[in-house]
């Protein structure tokens, strides 16, 4: 095996094992991980930039856990744009680590993540039964900013919410729903 292949099956498990852990091990969807990790992520809103950046950063991330050199990393994983699985797990580390941390209950990462796989109606792409073509099309209406103003079938859905959500760069849904949650 190639090492650019070996450092990518490594980073991708990874993510997959962050993403997955918690009460969500086990769970069978790398057919959706996979597809998530094919699909650039694009933007419309300038500051959206910032979350491509994280998903870019999650790599050196990676490099640095497992011992590998900014410059090893740069070679094998920086070889393309971040994609909508680097974008959505980096956000979940960051809305744990910056946000929600709370010791006495524990890392919750994979639980933001997974909430935005269910936000987006993606929950039960299963590797049985998983719909690459539908997984696309939701993933690209996501993209788009095709989804509800309330941000139904986006990554936060905010019932209730006074402004657009498709007019709002993530990082703020992503805040204004974390503060739902908080609020119980």
């Amino acid at each position: 095996m190639v090492a650019e292949d070996k450092m990518a099956d490594e980073y991708f498990e990874w993510i997959y094992g962050m993403m997955c852990k918690n009460g969500y091990q086990g769970l069978p969807f790398r057919k959706l991980f996979s597809c998530l990790h094919k699909i650039a992520f694009t933007y419309t809103i300038p500051l959206d930039g910032n979350r491509a950046e994280d998903g870019v950063d999650l790599r050196y991330r990676f490099g640095r856990r497992c011992g590998y050199s900014d410059a090893e990393t740069a070679a094998f994983l920086d070889i393309r744009a971040c994609s909508v699985l680097e974008m959505m797990a980096a956000l979940a580390i960051r809305c744990e680590e910056h946000i929600m941390d709370d010791p006495d209950i524990g890392d919750r990462t994979g639980r933001w993540f997974w909430e935005m796989i269910s936000n987006l109606g993606l929950s039960h792409m299963k590797d049985k039964g998983f719909d690459p073509h539908h997984t696309k099309a939701v993933i690209g209406r996501f993209l788009n900013r095709k989804y509800g103003q309330e941000g139904d079938g986006g990554l936060f859905w905010i019932p209730g919410c006074m402004y657009d959500l498709r007019t709002v760069e993530i990082w703020y849904q992503m805040c204004w729903y974390m503060d739902r949650v908080l609020e119980g």
